[in-house]
């Protein structure tokens, strides 16, 4: 049965709108300090595969309208024999499945089949480097083969561990690199390798597309070349012209010139509203000196990331029908992003909300060696680092040479974001919380979510996300933007993942539907479960036990059954 309440926290507290909401007892970095964290190391240990479904035992009641599967992302294996990954992006993809259907779950993974994998486990040692982690020289060559191969570039890797996408209505894994693959999301099998670079002029692509209600799908991705770097618009027709088709019918939609085409910007993803895609060009920089030389010097190609506080973020935004670039860039103070929440048109506005931190410099402190520290280490490592908050920009859409200056363009009531223009073509932004003062108690949120398929691009009220008083999720948060209101999943010891909203057949209100997550533990074994939760009461309604260890994985999505 369900565990009663009292062992759940649920928070239902009105938070009054503010753009300065912050406790007194806040430190530099942004949150309240924390002490007495409890390790987390086995989150983040090597686990078995589980091909075939196995059973799970059902507490609670799961739905019955829920037909289809969770599918989720993330690193599985962090060694080959004694050679063992520096970063958590590096471990290898395990790819993992909940079918859900008459109110049962049965459980399957598999390792994705990528070529890393495969060298790897052959040689039972690392031989495709990461992003923290570069394969040193097979020990089996002679010493000038060695010394030749540190001179060779950093081949990129197909470790395709970071989400499931669809294009063309096929189902995809991927990271950020120029390879995904195609994968049965049935059995979970890998199919076939597909590269970006033999279809479009890019040498990579985000793990985030965008598709739009008719299939077309956005994405972005950069290309290098002897002028230095350039950041692309891709945009992907909706469908196959045969079975076997990939990325046919692909097209750069437009490119747009970094402000330093040697230290280009890193980005996860990017928002998309009706009619514009929003590159959100951040501080967080990539030199590719450094990336490039990166085997050279025995290095990860994370040391050639850095984070550059002197430099402003740069909204740019690409109309979708006319591939043209905006002339006006919109600036904001330095910020770090990697997940939007969602972005919409209305009344001369763009409403950009996205999950953002003052600093940008967490991509490398998600070391293997921090996630597994422990006692007042643990504490440290975490103290240390920004959390991230949900914020709004307000980007006005008809800014001519006529426009004034030193006015707020922000004309929308009730709204607290400000922007100015300043010079030509030049507007500088300042945000509005999207969360009172209660939200620093739970470590800001990040994995954002919203129902996606009826609101994105569209006017919204409802978030979900995870809040963040650890180095990974330990709660599950709703937020409702009527009020800024927060509810609150909490149960000491448990930490889930990323909240996929799945919508009733019969929905009517926007937050009709459930929540899924796949919730880990660090002190017991094999108690890993899936949790439905109730998305417009917050509620528990079920959860599916597994009797398996599984890591804190990425990103996940729902698949509905045909």
């Amino acid at each position: 049965t369900v565990q009663p309440n009292i062992y759940h926290f649920f928070a239902d507290a009105t938070i009054t709108p503010s753009s300065d909401a912050k406790p007194k007892e806040l430190n530099k970095c942004n949150q309240l300090e924390l002490k007495g964290l409890e390790s987390i190391a086995p989150l983040v240990r090597s686990v078995e595969e589980t091909p075939e479904p196995i059973a799970t035992e059902v507490c609670g009641t799961i739905p019955t309208w829920i037909r289809g599967s969770l599918l989720r992302n993330g690193p599985g294996k962090f060694e080959f024999g004694n050679q063992h990954y520096n970063h958590w992006f590096d471990g290898m993809a395990m790819l993992h499945q909940f079918k859900i259907e008459d109110g049962k779950v049965t459980y399957r993974s598999r390792f994705l089949q990528s070529d890393a994998y495969k060298k790897n486990s052959e040689r039972n040692r690392i031989m495709v480097s990461e992003f923290g982690t570069v394969a040193m020289p097979d020990p089996c060559k002679n010493f000038f083969l060695r010394f030749l191969s540190r001179f060779e570039m950093i081949e990129a890797t197909d470790n395709a561990s970071v989400s499931f996408v669809k294009y063309k209505g096929d189902c995809f894994v991927s990271t950020e690199t120029n390879y995904m693959y195609r994968v049965d999301p049935e059995s979970l099998e890998t199919q076939n390798k597909v590269d970006w670079t033999k279809f479009i002029a890019v040498n990579m692509a985000t793990a985030h597309p965008h598709t739009e209600p008719d299939g077309t799908t956005y994405n972005m991705g950069n290309s290098y070349g002897r002028k230095g770097a350039l950041y692309n618009i891709i945009k992907v027709p909706p469908m196959k012209n045969n079975p076997e088709e990939t990325l046919e019918g692909a097209k750069v939609l437009c490119s747009i010139v970094p402000a330093d085409k040697a230290r280009p910007s890193y980005y996860h993803s990017f928002a998309m509203s009706e009619n514009y895609v929003v590159f959100i060009e951040q501080p967080i920089k990539m030199d590719l000196m450094k990336i490039v030389t990166a085997k050279l010097r025995g290095k990860g190609i994370s040391e050639g990331v850095y984070w550059d506080p002197k430099q402003d973020t740069v909204f740019h935004l690409v109309d979708k029908h006319t591939g043209q670039t905006s002339s006006v860039k919109f600036h904001t103070k330095a910020l770090s992003v990697f997940h939007q929440i969602n972005a919409y048109e209305e009344d001369g506005f763009l409403m950009l909300d996205m999950c953002c931190s003052d600093n940008g410099e967490a991509i490398n402190n998600y070391l293997i060696q921090n996630l597994r520290k422990s006692g007042e280490a643990l504490d440290q490592v975490y103290n240390t680092m920004y959390r991230a908050f949900p914020r709004r920009f307000v980007l006005p859409l008809n800014v001519t040479n006529d426009t004034p200056t030193g006015v707020n363009l922000n004309t929308r009531p009730a709204s607290s974001a400000t922007s100015f223009k300043t010079a030509k073509d030049k507007v500088v932004c300042q945000f509005e919380d999207l969360h009172g003062e209660d939200l620093y108690e739970y470590g800001g949120l990040e994995f954002p979510q919203i129902n996606y398929s009826k609101f994105n691009t569209r006017p919204y009220r409802y978030f979900y996300g995870c809040g963040f008083r650890h180095l990974v999720g330990d709660s599950l948060l709703k937020i409702d933007l009527e009020g800024k209101k927060v509810k609150v999943w909490y149960q000491k010891g448990l930490f889930p993942s990323e909240p996929v909203f799945v919508p009733s057949p019969d929905a009517v209100e926007e937050d009709d539907g459930v929540i899924l997550s796949v919730v880990v533990t660090p002190t017991e074994d094999k108690s890993t479960f899936l949790l439905v939760l109730n998305a417009k009461t917050w509620e528990e309604l079920g959860r599916a036990e597994v009797p398996v260890n599984i890591p804190y994985g990425f990103h996940g999505t729902f698949n509905p059954t045909a």
